[in-house]
């Protein structure tokens, strides 16, 4: 039986917190921690309302998600951190450092880079609704479809190009944790009626930005073209023949590229 934890911590040295995309939980990072712990002190919470992590708060905001990790930050001792985030986690990360909390940024095809007036942002919110009834059908039996090669492929095909190094339970601890995402219709129609707000004036620290050209979920470049106008001056790091997850297609690249972007490892 796969088990939900609201955070991992581990490793020591400059803090990173590790923030995880939608429907999925800290455990999408556990193929870089052990490069990223031997350099950082790594804390990679479940946002809320996500398996694992603490329920949904009310009244649901925008800053809802980056409260919860400015809280969980507190806790941790972290005044500021490095912030690492992918998909939605990349636009919370984008969020703390609005607020002054990041020391850096690496930004994982970060959410919310739609140019103003480009709709299609909700046809990706509405697969993730569409999904859900196959997700919540195949969960109990995730272990019989990740069993074999080509049930592994359906499973990775929206996240990923390379998957056969990714485990087999991790995947079945992904699916799992999607069926179990609370969050799915709130943050979804919080979306569609008030986008993702940022202040970009107001972020200061360094910005990468990492994007795969096998991005399904969010095509480069059309869902980054309002981050490239936000933040001319980050460091751009596209990657060839891959996916909307860097960190579980290609774990060993994507370490460096944290590393590079944030400890100056």
């Amino acid at each position: 039986m796969t088990v939900f934890t609201p955070l991992h911590r581990g490793g020591s040295g400059d803090p990173i917190v590790l923030l995880h995309g939608f429907t999925d939980t800290w455990r999408t990072w556990e193929l870089v921690l052990p490069t990223l712990e031997q350099h950082a002190d790594v804390l990679a919470p479940t946002l809320p309302g996500h398996a694992g992590g603490p329920p949904l708060g009310a009244p649901l905001t925008p800053g809802s998600a980056a409260d919860a990790v400015e809280q969980l930050m507190d806790e941790a001792g972290f005044a500021t951190a490095h912030v690492v985030g992918n998909s939605m986690g990349g636009y919370v990360a984008l969020q703390l450092a609005e607020r002054g909390r990041a020391r850096s940024v690496v930004a994982l095809a970060p959410a919310g880079g739609w140019a103003e007036g480009d709709d299609s942002y909700k046809e990706t919110l509405a697969q993730f609704i569409d999904m859900r009834p196959a997700v919540d059908a195949v969960a109990p039996t995730a272990h019989l479809l990740l069993a074999t090669r080509a049930g592994r492929r359906l499973a990775t095909q929206q996240t990923v190009v390379n998957f056969e190094h990714i485990p087999a339970e991790l995947l079945a601890h992904q699916m799992l944790g999607w069926a179990r995402c609370d969050a799915l219709v709130p943050f979804t129609d919080q979306a569609l009626a008030v986008g993702w707000p940022l202040h970009a004036e107001q972020v200061t620290c360094p910005i990468r930005i990492v994007w795969g050209t096998e991005d399904r979920l969010l095509p480069y470049p059309r869902a980054a073209l309002r981050y490239r106008s936000l933040f001319p001056n980050a460091d751009w790091v596209i990657l060839d023949n891959v996916g909307h997850c860097p960190q579980l297609d290609v774990p060993r690249e994507t370490a460096q590229l944290i590393l590079g972007g944030t400890t100056g490892s």
